[in-house]
């Protein structure tokens, strides 16, 4: 016959420690907001520890730090941009695409929506803000050529990362890099409403515009696997959950609390990669080949050079 457990034993049991969890690291592109939902609700509802992971988020000092962190072993991931991901492997830094954030383009054309531009063409003369070279001067490069227009037909002007206050403010007509869940409502709160182009009715070939980089050669497959099923499991929570879902993101920091983050929650729901593990080849060739024909890459590589699929196992 058993004997009963006496409380000391009781209390060991109670006081046996949890499974070791393995730590991963992943560096966002900027500071936390509602592009990373999939991750902060990961988090907050427990799917990380459920898949035996310790997680620790960063946001960057430099947004142009988490690639080469990631490439240098320095963190498990980094958030990147797809179209920016072509011109580093391209430049030989080692970095894959192992997932995906955010599955549509999030980048547009911004104008003012009362002010002088009323079709791309009316872009002729006039000064256009871009934080980023290169690849945002190949879109709108195609963005123009649809119009009739190249880049000898307007003044780009750099504006850093000050894109709607350099809009609103006239010191350019246009700015390139603006998200359209992001820029647009800033500037209606503000009382200064935009209009978005958008590069993928204007010619330019869709994009993931957040993905998950990692370093192949030093990457842990099995870990980004779990880290991919959680983040999965709470897109899904936030699609079926999108109010109560964002008031848990809220609740993480007084500095997302505003009307700003809360309509950009909204605006940002139904970009989330629904699959994030999963891989759409035919949109990493296609804008392979435009950037080589954009000049920005000197030859075609494989899909298999900038992304994989790293399936369940």
């Amino acid at each position: 016959m058993k004997r009963p457990l006496t409380a000391l034993a009781l209390a060991l049991l109670v006081a046996t420690p949890a499974v070791a969890q393995d730590r991963m690291t992943i560096m966002l592109d900027w500071f936390v907001n509602p592009d990373h939902g999939p991750i902060i609700i990961a988090e907050e509802q427990g799917y990380f520890a459920d898949v035996g992971l310790d997680v620790e988020v960063i946001a960057p000092a430099d947004p142009a730090d988490p690639p080469k962190m990631a490439a240098a072993g320095r963190a498990d991931l980094a958030i990147s941009y797809q179209p920016r991901l072509h011109l580093q492997v391209a430049e030989g830094m080692p970095l894959i695409r192992v997932g995906t954030l955010v599955a549509t383009p999030l980048n547009c054309l911004l104008v003012l929506q009362d002010g002088p531009v009323a079709q791309i063409a009316d872009l002729a003369g006039r000064k256009i803000g871009f934080s980023v070279a290169g690849v945002e001067e190949a879109l709108l490069a195609t963005m123009l050529g649809r119009a009739g227009l190249g880049l000898d037909d307007i003044e780009l002007v750099n504006v850093n990362w000050s894109l709607s206050p350099a809009l609103m403010s006239g010191q350019v007509d246009a700015v390139l890099g603006a998200f359209r869940n992001f820029e647009l409502n800033q500037m209606e709160i503000e009382g200064v409403p935009g209009r978005c182009f958008y590069p993928e009715e204007e010619g330019v070939p869709t994009y993931d515009e957040l993905i998950y980089v990692a370093n192949p050669e030093r990457m842990d497959a099995d870990k980004i696997r779990r880290f991919l099923a959680a983040t999965e499991k709470a897109t899904q929570f936030i699609v079926n959950h999108p109010q109560a879902s964002w008031e848990i993101f809220a609740a993480t920091s007084v500095e997302l609390q505003d009307a700003l983050n809360e309509r950009a929650w909204a605006d940002t729901v139904p970009r989330f990669a629904l699959r994030p593990a999963a891989l759409d080849q035919g949109r990493y060739a296609r804008f392979e080949t435009f950037l080589h024909a954009a000049g920005l890459i000197e030859e075609v590589r494989p899909v298999s050079d900038l992304a994989l699929e790293l399936g369940a196992q």
